[in-house]
């Protein structure tokens, strides 16, 4: 039996791989066809309002990736998935964030808009491989309680 946490987990991990391809394949594109001023008027309501709806997705996944190494009873599968979604922590901060915040000053170049795209390919694999533990792990779930 999957129990509701599991399915917490893998409804914030789908919702997390169509938000980072709805950013890698529309809106980080976009920010290049905008004129600077538009862009930074724009940039700084989007930032707002996806960390709005990414904020508490990322951490209940992380607080229930800390949860499933502690108490999970797969502690091999739920460390690796923690430690994907804690690089994921580290991209947003490291990468992401000074690019965001050139934006929102108004100091970027066209190249740290390119570098928004290219770079954030990082995240949807992070993301995509994420996701795909989750299904492993609910595959194992399920497997244990058809022999118990």
């Amino acid at each position: 039996m999957i129990d509701s946490l599991s399915l917490i987990g893998l409804a914030v991990d789908a919702a997390l791989v169509v938000l980072i391809l709805i950013v890698q394949l529309i809106i980080y594109p976009s920010f290049l066809y905008y004129n600077r001023d538009n862009l930074v008027n724009w940039h700084n309501k989007y930032t707002g309002k996806i960390a709005v709806i990414v904020g508490p997705l990322m951490v209940i996944q992380l607080l229930l990736a800390v949860y499933t190494v502690f108490t999970g009873g797969l502690y091999m599968i739920g460390t690796i998935y923690l430690v994907f979604v804690l690089s994921t922590w580290v991209t947003t901060a490291l990468i992401f964030v000074p690019l965001h915040k050139k934006v929102t000053q108004n100091t970027h170049t066209d190249g740290d808009l390119r570098s928004l795209v290219s770079k954030n390919w990082i995240r949807v694999v992070l993301w995509v491989i994420i996701l795909g533990i989750t299904v492993l792990k609910l595959n194992i779930l399920q497997l244990f309680s058809f022999y118990n």
